[in-house]
């Protein structure tokens, strides 16, 4: 199974990033089986929420320091999912990382992801 995120780096205060996860062997296959996270862990905290989208796409979910401001998308047909991230703010610098699970309930929860991403940092400077 491999989850491989890309697209964080230094970003001024107000600026934007993508990121990008692509999916590859996961068991419950096809990709559209999986429920997909973004999650995000700063130095010194614990692993928190960002946000997350279902099987089909058709449902979001966000935490509420990020709505409004943040995007997440998948396309079944690539077996990604990505996270617009705009508006960007100091306290979003964080490592990122991507989850895979399969069901469709209590996605916010990181203990119900079997599968994650090596992450990808997110640096926005003031």
């Amino acid at each position: 199974v491999q989850l491989q995120a890309s697209g964080g780096g230094l970003v001024q205060t107000g600026g934007s990033l993508r990121l990008s996860c692509v999916v590859s062997g996961l068991p419950f296959s096809p990709f559209s089986r999986n429920a997909m996270g973004w999650f995000r862990q700063a130095p010194g905290k614990e692993r928190e929420f960002v946000a997350a989208i279902t099987r089909s796409g058709d449902t979001t979910y966000y935490r509420d320091s990020v709505k409004g401001r943040f995007t997440i998308s998948r396309d079944n047909a690539k077996n990604t999912v990505y996270l617009q991230m705009n508006s960007l703010k100091p306290e979003d610098t964080a490592v990122y990382y991507c989850g895979a699970r399969d069901g469709g309930s209590n996605l916010q929860y990181p203990r119900y992801y079997r599968f994650w991403g090596q992450g990808t940092l997110v640096t926005v400077s003031s």
